[in-house]
């Protein structure tokens, strides 16, 4: 156990704002306090009501923020350099978290050189490939440069998987490191099915129900789950769909989808018990740099079709717990959804493979190697901001990290290094 340590997190989305990187970094929030460190969380004000809190070894900083355009639920922060340099000199923390890289993550991360603080940082959202799904691809090199510059003044740069790793690394992104996630499997349970939920949805106790949760929007690639739906209902007349989330294509799969069940945000227990009462996972999202639904999907006991990215094609093992296509398939994934709601036997045993792995995604691990970067971090002291030479010259040592990831039994990765294999 590592000394206690005083850890600034900045981030732009918390709970109970609904996203993957909003409960991420709240798992590893907690676990950071459990394992005895002080957390000062650094967020936007989530409305006028929202008020800071002070528990013993979590305290936050609330900053201003304005709603992003599209997400009005969803709040980015304003820059806040001064008062971040204020709080800091006062309280000056070990090291700084890096969680997301909006306005005020570049703030922090100016903040931090000023105090000369070492900083770690997270690559959690693809913001580049996003902007292809809303009219503005020709913003995709600008906003990998500005991802590149900002984690690249960094000590290292967290990410989720060995794919992510060599796709940033042959973009120029340095001292990458793959730290896995972990699943709540006592929350995510397949006990938690439940006959009165699946009545209420008007199905048949024989019925299959077919899942996605997660945001409604174009960069989900919403338009291939209507099509494997289409594909299910050929085999499986009575089959339903549920969508869990919500978003701006909401009202647009709507009128495509009517017969689908729309059942909004859904948190906690009410999360899993929609997750437990389906019968099939639908993912097609290819813009996820993880994508936490799957794991949950897992743990829940249900067989996951997705494309073979993300942590579908870290933890799906095709044809033992799931089926994956090929990224970009459509016919694929089609004939997958198709393939296990014609076999129902398959689907559940597929299910409690799945719920097998997801046994193996303990989150103390994955908070254990988070404080690993940070002592690394600590013991190198600040980053400058990187040289001309070494931002032309590819990075040799994160290519050769992404050649050495692999996977365990439980899908968590670890990479090699020169000091030898580290958990991720």
């Amino acid at each position: 156990m590592p000394r206690r340590l005083r850890v600034a997190v900045v981030t732009e989305t918390y709970p109970p704002e609904v996203n993957g990187v909003a409960a991420t970094i709240s798992r590893v929030v907690a676990g950071l306090c459990q394992r005895g460190h002080d957390v000062a969380l650094v967020r936007p004000r989530q409305g006028p009501a929202d008020v800071a809190s002070h528990d013993a070894g979590h305290a936050e900083m609330l900053v201003r923020g304005w709603s992003i355009p599209r997400y009005p639920q969803l709040r980015m922060g304003l820059p806040s350099r001064r008062a971040l340099v204020q709080g800091w000199t006062v309280q000056r923390p070990d090291v700084v978290h890096l969680v997301t890289e909006g306005p005020l993550g570049w703030s922090a991360l100016q903040a931090a050189a000023q105090l000369e603080l070492p900083v770690v940082s997270d690559f959690r959202t693809n913001f580049h490939a996003y902007s292809r799904h809303y009219g503005l691809a020709w913003l995709h090199r600008p906003i990998v440069a500005y991802l590149r510059r900002f984690h690249n003044r960094t000590a290292v740069t967290m990410v989720p998987t060995a794919a992510v790793l060599g796709e940033l690394a042959r973009s120029g992104f340095e001292r990458l490191r793959v730290v896995s996630r972990g699943v709540d499997t006592g929350l995510f349970d397949p006990a938690r099915r439940s006959a009165a939920l699946r009545a209420s949805w008007g199905v048949a106790p024989e019925a299959a129900v077919v899942l996605y949760v997660g945001r409604l929007a174009p960069e989900k690639n919403l338009g291939d789950l209507l099509t494997a739906f289409e594909a299910v209902r050929s085999v499986a007349p009575g089959a339903r769909l549920v969508l869990v989330g919500d978003g701006p294509a909401r009202a647009s799969l709507q009128q495509r989808c009517p017969d689908a069940l729309f059942a909004g945000v859904r948190r906690g227990d009410d999360l899993a018990a929609h997750y437990a009462s389906a019968d099939l996972f639908l993912f097609p999202s290819l813009t996820e740099t993880f994508g936490n639904v799957v794991p949950e999907a897992m743990a829940s006991g249900l067989a996951v079709v997705a494309y073979d990215c993300a942590a579908a094609g870290q933890l799906v093992r095709h044809a033992a717990s799931g089926l994956l296509a090929r990224p970009g398939d459509s016919h694929g994934f089609t004939a997958a959804a198709a393939r296990l709601a014609a076999v129902p036997v398959a689907a559940r045993a597929m299910g409690a493979q799945a719920r097998a792995t997801a046994r193996h995604l303990d989150w103390d691990r994955i908070v254990q190697a988070i404080e690993t970067e940070y002592l690394a971090a600590m013991a190198q002291g600040v980053t400058a901001e990187p040289t001309r030479q070494s931002r032309a010259s590819s990075p040799t040592g994160c290519h050769q990290a992404a050649t050495n990831c692999r996977q365990t039994q439980g899908g968590t990765v670890i990479y090699e290094n020169k000091e030898g294999v580290q958990p991720g």
